[in-house]
């Protein structure tokens, strides 16, 4: 079993990626901030003996490298996250996302690291107008005076750099788009549209869609995320590979809330508002997102198959059941 690191690790996905190390024998370090990410994400583990959490921020070069110490295996999962967070404050984003995965990388090859996860995203596509993208598409960024673009244009740079150091120290990277991750302990504070609304349904308020409502979205549960990454790091073919990670089931985003309001048994109303209200008169939106996950299938031999009613139900139910339902 190995020693990991977990950047993140008391975020939504950190902390379920996590627990399954946990389950699976390994060793982990959790380097988190608490900026994005909550204490009570790991309460379930918090006393487990193979568990070490520091508190510190991958910007500060002293904890990065306490944490990096003796570890085989690097889950990078840090990072500024959320459209609402990145538009706006894209100095955070760019100065987050691109300087500590350098710094992270430099001290993967100068110490035991076996495997390297760099969790990046589906926005560095951009605006690509395909039905599907594939990893080898190409991106299509915004102009750079939209600030909106940051995120997706800074985590483009990290895979460009995490690429390029498995290619010249041979360390064994492997990249991994997320696309919409759900599931509990979502929260819906940086712009997370299913959080955002299954809190309005429960708590009997409108459901607020952005523009029209018809922007496609794919959403995976995030347990079955978490499984395929760490397979996928742990894979010999898939060293110096990307990979797109979600579901390819499509649904707009005025059927999700529909769905939401159906599953909930509310009564709320679904309200619209424009983008210039939402962030800022120069917002661009991603009109459709949909993952080809065929890479991903041929080389685990799975994908994620949660239907979206399996998803809402079980953040419905995790919701209802805690005592601070709602918030």
């Amino acid at each position: 079993m190995a020693k990991c690191l977990v950047t993140g690790g008391s975020g939504f996905i950190g902390s379920h990626l996590t627990e399954l190390l946990l389950a699976q024998g390994h060793s982990v370090v959790v380097l988190d901030n608490l900026s994005t990410g909550r204490s009570e994400n790991l309460d379930h583990v918090r006393h487990h003996e193979r568990l070490e959490i520091r508190s510190g921020s991958i910007t500060d070069p002293v904890a990065l490298s306490e944490a990096v110490r003796g570890a085989e295996v690097i889950f990078h999962l840090a990072a500024a996250v959320g459209v609402k967070l990145v538009a706006e404050d894209p100095v955070r984003t760019i100065e987050t996302n691109i300087y500590p995965t350098e710094h992270l990388l430099r001290l993967a090859v100068q110490g035991t690291v076996k495997h390297f996860f760099l969790a990046s995203t589906s926005e560095v596509y951009g605006k690509n107008p395909k039905e599907r993208w594939t990893e080898e598409d190409d991106l299509h960024l915004g102009p750079t005076s939209r600030p909106r673009w940051a995120y997706g244009c800074s985590k483009a740079i990290d895979e460009f750099l995490a690429l390029a150091y498995c290619q010249k120290y041979g360390l064994g990277v492997t990249i991994g788009r997320f696309f919409n991750v759900v599931g509990p302990r979502q929260v819906g504070n940086y712009g997370m549209v299913v959080p955002r609304f299954v809190d309005a349904a429960l708590q009997g308020q409108p459901l607020t869609v952005y523009d029209d409502g018809s922007q496609v979205r794919c959403f995976a549960h995030v347990r079955e995320i978490v499984s395929c990454v760490l397979d996928l790091t742990l894979h010999p073919a898939a060293t110096g590979r990307v990979f797109n990670i979600g579901s390819d089931q499509p649904v707009s985003v005025i059927d999700l809330a529909r769905r939401v309001l159906h599953k909930t048994g509310s009564n709320s109303e679904i309200s619209f508002l424009p983008y210039h209200r939402a962030y800022s008169e120069d917002f661009e939106d991603v009109q459709r997102r949909v993952p080809c996950v065929d890479l991903l299938q041929q080389t685990i031999g799975r994908k994620p198959v949660m239907t979206l009613d399996q998803i809402l139900e079980d953040i419905i139910a995790w919701k209802t059941n805690r005592p601070s339902c709602g918030n």
